[in-house]
């Protein structure tokens, strides 16, 4: 079965905290965060609740890769990336375009 991923960034409200992170299911990856199904989580302790970054990619090998490779980046380089897309970092989560 062939499976695409997503790599999204989350913003805490402040903008001073960022989560690299990668789903199957972007909307449902969003709303856990949203509603801290996993209140012990990283981003529910730092209230990454803003989709400041999305990207989808063919395959889930692919979007993991991506990833780790942005996870490994200091914070201005993807905050460039962010800007990139959404230069006034709102939420996305709205519009989720497929």
């Amino acid at each position: 079965m062939f499976k695409g991923g997503w790599v999204y960034i989350m913003a805490s409200v402040s903008r001073r905290i960022l989560y690299v992170g990668v789903t199957s299911d972007i909307e449902g990856r969003v709303w856990e965060h949203k509603n801290k199904v996993y209140p012990d989580s990283f981003t529910a302790r730092y209230n990454c609740v803003i989709l400041v970054y999305y990207k989808f990619f063919d395959g889930i090998e692919e979007a993991i890769a991506e990833e780790k490779r942005i996870k490994s980046w200091k914070r201005v380089k993807k905050e460039h990336l962010i800007n990139q897309v959404n230069y006034e970092w709102k939420d996305l989560s709205e519009n989720i375009e497929y």
